[in-house]
């Protein structure tokens, strides 16, 4: 069977180096923190064109620290698309906020800033665009909109690590961004992962702070942000004691660890080779693939898109499916229920047909293997099935 994606042979290609990480590490005995994770955060600030980096525990994690470091929570609405991974949606109400959907443009499967300006009220504190399977949402427009609303945009990046919009890396075009390093994406770890960028430095340090419960020094300052109050460092005393142990906010325990960063830093040199490589697959896809049956990817003018999956739209998806299966070609679905239609989002009141564009997407849409390890030959074969299939 051809998969949809496979981190072995990525691993594989990297063993010795991997390994030897790994191990330095495992030898340390400095699991938590400490050097190997603030060089990567400082190795993927600087990747992204970004001044600060914080990891986190995973890319959930990354979107509930930086909405609560942006002050969000009860009361407020947080603007993002209908079609996207729970984790983005599930964020805002894990905050106390309003999760507000918009729909998504045919085109590019992004955020559709034509239906942006019409989704804000006076409680929308910020919005999430995703830049969904690659590719960049239309970040110069989307931030236009949001900024004339005093509103913060936090990107989701969690499938778009090395994209570029206009020239420029994902996790620099908002006012945060959060990315997942789940073992699957572009730039995956050896378990769960995740970083938050920003170029703020009061987000910066609330997003230390909410990182390890709300503790030390970075937590005595954010506290006084979020309450409109002057901070003093000379009056904070931690009495000789860890600071660790004074809490002002009510935080998490989401710390990137040592071994995951390594991990990461020795994968990150490669990623844009990696993305280079997804992009020919993409390419020879686009050219040789001619039944038309499947309706393929556009990538917009503006993006450099990175292809963590090649999504097409099919009308009868389950039929082809399991003609691929029987061809021996693994097939994906991201996502099958838009956010609108998730029963925890019920209370929310959306109905069918509110976002018609992304309820279709649920409906047809269909990805077939694509990964930087895949063989010509697997390719010729992906290819072939394809052309032969008939609806």
């Amino acid at each position: 069977m051809i998969p949809v994606m496979n981190v072995q042979r990525q691993y594989a290609s990297l063993q010795d180096e991997l390994d030897a990480a790994a191990l330095e590490v495992l030898h340390s005995g400095g699991y938590i923190l400490g050097p190997k994770v603030q060089n990567f955060e400082n190795e993927f600030a600087s990747y992204c064109g970004a001044k600060y980096a914080v990891g986190v525990g995973n890319g959930t994690d990354a979107l509930v620290i930086a909405l609560l470091a942006a002050g969000i929570g009860e009361g407020d609405e947080v603007i993002t698309t209908a079609m996207t991974f729970v984790s983005t949606a599930e964020a805002i109400a894990q905050v106390g906020a309003t999760p507000v959907f918009v729909d998504i443009t045919p085109e590019t499967y992004t955020m559709d800033p034509s239906k942006l300006e019409a989704a804000f009220t006076s409680k929308t504190k910020a919005v999430i665009p995703v830049h969904i399977y690659g590719q960049a949402a239309d970040m110069d427009e989307i931030c236009r909109i949001a900024h004339s609303h005093n509103a913060l945009v936090i990107e989701d990046c969690a499938q778009a690590a090395g994209a570029k919009y206009k020239g420029r890396r994902t996790c620099s075009l908002g006012d945060m961004a959060c990315v997942s390093f789940f073992p699957t994406k572009n730039l995956g770890a050896a378990g769960d992962a995740g970083i938050i960028v920003t170029d703020s430095e009061d987000l910066y340090k609330a997003a230390m702070a909410f990182r390890v419960h709300g503790s030390g020094l970075n937590g005595a300052y954010t506290y006084a942000r979020l309450n409109g109050q002057e901070f003093d460092e000379s009056k904070v005393d931690f009495h000789g004691n860890l600071p660790k142990y004074y809490n002002y906010l009510v935080g998490f325990n989401s710390r990137l660890d040592a071994l995951q960063a390594a991990m990461l830093s020795v994968k990150l040199p490669h990623l844009d080779d990696w993305n280079a490589r997804r992009r020919e697959i993409a390419a020879i896809y686009n050219e040789k693939i001619t039944n038309t049956a499947f309706a393929k990817p556009v990538v917009a003018d503006f993006n450099e898109h990175i292809f963590y999956v090649y999504p097409l739209r099919v009308n009868d998806r389950a039929k082809f499916r399991a003609y691929m299966e029987e061809k021996g070609i693994a097939t994906g679905v991201y996502f099958p229920v838009p956010m609108h239609e998730q029963a925890c989002f019920g209370k929310l009141g959306y109905k069918h047909g509110d976002f018609p564009v992304a309820e279709d997407l649920a409906e047809h849409g269909v990805t077939i293997p694509m990964f930087p390890e895949l063989t010509d030959d697997e390719i010729n074969q992906v290819i072939d099935a394809m052309n032969a299939y008939t609806e």
